[in-house]
């Protein structure tokens, strides 16, 4: 028998990931599982290098640093309100990588995570980061497509051939 005792809900708080919460916050009220929601602050920069931190303007760390805090608090809160052991983790890195690593540390597992469907041009560019948490983790995913996405591609796709 799987014994699933808790899961890793990361979020970047758009409507993909929020569809995915509720996958994940359903999983863990029926399963009894302790839920952990975790925000992967990417903090931009001039330039656009990932590895140019010193490039960044600090004065705006703080409060984005904030914002993220209370929206995860708030989606942690609303998650208590409903009977699940949900607990926020807030970190800031690289998305993917800081998933895997707090997957590991935090030894859960499964991980619900919401995916954006890229395809074409901008797949290639931005990379998938729910592939790359596949590759990583040491733990099953279960990534949940909006179902907005699947209408309005299949939409675009009908545009396109009348």
């Amino acid at each position: 028998m799987i014994d699933i005792k808790s899961i890793l809900a990361p979020s970047d708080f758009s409507t993909h990931a929020e569809h995915a919460l509720k996958y994940a916050g359903e999983l863990a009220k029926n399963l009894k599982a302790k839920m952990y929601v975790l925000h992967v602050a990417e903090y931009s920069n001039v330039g656009g290098d990932p590895d140019a931190t010193e490039l960044l303007i600090p004065n705006y760390i703080p409060e984005l640093e904030k914002r993220g805090k209370d929206q995860l608090d708030q989606i942690t809160r609303r998650l208590r309100e409903v009977g699940v052991d949900a607990h926020s983790v807030f970190v800031a890195g690289r998305a993917y990588q800081d998933i895997a690593r707090m997957a590991k540390e935090l030894n859960v597992d499964l991980i619900v995570l919401g995916t954006h469907g890229r395809t074409g041009f901008s797949h290639l560019f931005f990379g998938s980061t729910a592939e790359k948490v596949v590759r990583l983790c040491p733990c099953p995913v279960l990534t949940v497509k909006h179902p907005d996405y699947a209408s309005e591609k299949e939409s675009k796709s009908n545009d396109a051939t009348a």
